[in-house]
């Protein structure tokens, strides 16, 4: 694991979980006038201009297409659930289900192409979880449904050249809420690989 040292001499990751503890009553809530006023909407977003996006690649990118985003606010994308994935081999043989930790993965991952869109050099640039709270899990998912992740941003604070957020995801199936949760991330700097002099140059981080 990376131990790169961060400003004011704070290892990277360390510093990551040092600023994540900040309370609810801290984070700065999304700007009355930001919220009241009508949003720029965007989408579709295709899977190439999704993985121009997200650095997350195959088996555990796992939102397929975004249909709607509203600037700051609101994203809505799909992820097609088929026999195919990888993880339903052994979860479970002959009752595949979808593990619950992946859709909620699948709703951080459309909170992140919701944040990294008002990013400009996103190529250097990782979203990682700081907590997941409220989860809950209605019915199972399986091979043939269809997840609509819907996801609002709640607040934000910029901590220093960190931003932490807070979003409210939905995930449904035909209409009806198979699970929902309350996550925690952060923009953080992306570490340097080794050999690699290229500036912004990506590889499958999964």
């Amino acid at each position: 694991m990376y131990c790169r040292k961060a400003a004011g001499g704070v290892g990277l990751w360390r510093q990551i979980f040092y600023n994540s503890r900040f309370k609810m009553s801290e984070t700065t809530q999304l700007n009355t006038a930001t919220v009241e006023a009508p949003a720029e909407k965007s989408g579709p977003l295709d899977i190439n201009q999704i993985q121009a996006i997200l650095p997350h690649r195959y088996p555990l990118l796992l939102i397929d297409r975004v249909l709607e985003i509203e600037r700051k606010k609101k994203i809505v994308a799909i992820k097609n659930v088929t026999i195919n994935e990888q993880f339903f081999q052994g979860h479970f043989p002959g009752y595949p289900i979808m593990p619950g930790v992946l859709i909620v993965e699948a709703m951080a991952q459309a909170g992140g192409a919701l944040l990294l869109t008002e990013v400009e050099d996103r190529e250097g640039k990782l979203i990682v979880f700081t907590g997941i709270e409220k989860a809950r899990f209605r019915r199972p998912v399986v091979p043939g449904d269809q997840l609509r992740l819907e996801v609002e941003m709640l607040a934000w604070k910029k901590l220093g050249g960190i931003v932490a957020v807070r979003i409210a995801g939905n995930a449904f199936v035909d209409g009806k809420l198979v699970c929902e949760a309350t996550l925690g991330c952060q923009l953080v700097s992306r570490p340097s690989e080794p050999g690699n002099s290229r500036s912004g140059e990506r590889k499958p981080t999964e």
